[in-house]
């Protein structure tokens, strides 16, 4: 192909779609980088879903320049998720505004843009951290500006650009001690430099960059939060949302955060803004928002919950994104809509009652937009939300004041105890009479599950290396094994007391015959009393879900 000496609005569209495309092949690798601030593990994730969000704009933006410019800078806004997903699209809406003005697109351009985009990913962080993203997005510019400067064409500066990108890159743990001990560069500018090599395929044709081969980082200890100057390491929850509230009231917003969290990106502008803080303290975090506008879309993870096990599972053709299931169309007074995946575990739910589900879970958690859709197709005018894992559940309660129907929250953490709840189920009572039954059905049942460790972790049963096999319930990890049926069977010995009665086992994917025959050999040895009922659930990730009763 020709190389190009110029760039247009079609050639910078062309280099986000490739953009995305390389992130989506990375992300695996650019997820397993990530240790900073806490090991949340999903930093590849939430910067290729951020530019899909972009491609899907420009796909339905109008064919003039300033709509396209327009959906690049908006789209980045609407779907960044997570820190590194975040100051990515602040570092997108600069350049966007700055290259609006510019017809063609030169080489002294792309340096302005690059030299205003860094100061404003730095602007968007209340406590702007050296070692990542921030400090590449500054050595970039600075060589973007130095190549305009000496008069290199397009070739030689992007060149140039990635070049100093990698040396920064490389750089990152002498700056960021947790990188150090963890052995790895920075995980959120390891993606961003994708985009000096997407728009280098653009300009001459050059190959994307295969991903590299997975290493898993090893989690950080817990005296490394102090290189974020506030134990950052020790914050256990992700809060993020849309904020709307006017521009001159931000910074009191971020004030208010400062003395809550860490982590803090809030970047938008107009009356509308993406927010972004790790905190111990959720309430906290939204009721600041409240105090200045109206925030919506609120996403919470738990990332101590991440520390344990983490996961990544999109299913065919949702690419991340949650699908609804109508199960049962007949009209209810009441109806439920639940939060799960797995075939068979569908087939449950529907057995139980339940009219729709959407597809999801722990790092597929659906947001506010998905759960509103699902509870407006049911036929009832009262519905009851089943979560069905704890980071879900604050999404959840915003969907009331989204709808013109009742809508209430059953905060079920697992499976197991969306399961339980639905015996408590009834469709010809109101919403608020079926909130309190199940979910005092909810909170009766003992719930644990099982998956495979894929970090290294200390918990207060033993040190948990990639490859465990680890059994958790609603207190953190309480047995690890060498074997699945090892961790299955140290699990059910932690939850089933000598007074329960019945054990209903849920199988995954990942289950085996052999696993299978332990797990019922060990409760007939041990637990002789206790009656079970089995079922193929058909789940990724967790071989095995448990309810105690």
């Amino acid at each position: 192909m020709e190389t190009l000496e110029r760039l247009g609005v079609a050639d910078v569209e062309r280099a986000l779609v490739a953009f995305r495309d390389v992130l989506l092949s990375h992300r695996e690798a650019i997820n397993a980088l990530n240790v900073y601030p806490v090991p949340d593990g999903d930093t590849g994730t939430n910067m290729s879903l951020t530019l899909r969000s972009v491609v899907e704009e420009l796909e339905a933006a109008s064919d003039d320049p300033a709509g396209r410019w327009k959906a690049i800078s908006h789209g980045s806004l609407m779907g960044a998720r997570g820190n590194s997903g975040v100051i990515l699209s602040q570092i997108l809406r600069a350049l966007a505004d700055s290259l609006s003005s510019v017809e063609p697109i030169t080489p002294p351009a792309i340096a302005e843009a690059l030299d205003r985009a860094a100061p404003a990913a730095y602007g968007a962080v209340a406590r702007p951290v050296e070692g990542t993203i921030l400090t590449v997005a500054r050595d970039t510019a600075a060589a973007a500006k130095a190549a305009a400067g000496d008069g290199a064409g397009l070739v030689e500066l992007l060149e140039r650009i990635l070049a100093a990108g990698k040396v920064s890159l490389d750089e990152t743990p002498e700056l960021l001690p947790v990188l150090k001990e963890a052995g790895v560069v920075d995980a959120g500018a390891a993606g961003y430099l994708l985009l000096i090599d997407a728009l280098l395929h653009v300009v001459d044709g050059r190959d994307l960059p295969p991903p590299p081969p997975i290493t898993r980082a090893v989690a950080p200890s817990s005296g490394s939060g102090g290189a974020h100057g506030d134990g950052v390491g020790d914050l256990r929850y992700e809060v993020m949302f849309f904020l709307e509230a006017p521009d001159d009231r931000i910074g009191e917003f971020k004030e208010a955060w400062t003395g809550i969290g860490d982590s803090i990106v809030v970047v938008g502008g107009d009356g509308l803004w993406n927010c972004h803080i790790h905190s111990n303290h959720i309430g906290a975090s939204i009721e600041a928002a409240l105090d200045v506008g109206r925030p919506r879309e609120i996403r919470v993870t738990d990332l101590f919950e991440e520390l344990d096990h983490v996961e990544e599972v999109v299913l065919p053709g949702t690419e991340g994104d949650s699908t609804v299931t109508i199960t049962n169309p007949e009209p209810a007074t009441t109806a439920v809509v639940a939060v799960a995946v797995g075939h068979g575990v569908l087939q449950i739910f529907e057995s139980l009652g339940v009219h729709a589900v959407i597809r999801g879970g722990q790092t597929m958690n659906p947001s506010t937009r998905e759960l509103v859709a699902a509870v407006e197709q049911v036929d009832a005018d009262q519905v009851v939300i089943l979560p069905n894992n704890k980071n879900i559940v604050p999404v959840a309660e915003q969907v009331d004041a989204e709808v013109p129907k009742t809508v209430r929250v059953v905060p079920t953490r697992s499976i197991a105890e969306g399961f339980a709840s639905l015996l408590a189920y009834d469709p010809g009572a109101g919403a608020d009479t079926n909130r309190e039954a199940m979910a005092a059905a909810a909170d009766a049942v003992v719930a644990g599950e099982v998956t495979r460790a894929v970090r290294e972790s200390k918990t207060s049963v033993g040190h948990v290396q990639p490859g465990d096999w680890i059994g958790l319930d609603r207190s953190g990890v309480r047995a690890v094994g060498a074997t699945l049926a090892d961790a299955a069977t140290g699990l059910l010995d932690a939850i089933v007391g000598e007074d329960h009665e019945l054990v209903t086992i849920i199988a995954g994917a990942e289950a085996t015959e052999e696993s299978d025959a332990a797990v019922a050999a060990w409760l007939a040895e041990h637990r002789p009393d206790v009656e079970t009922e089995s079922h193929v659930g058909g789940q990724p990730v967790y071989p095995y879900y448990f309810g105690v009763e």
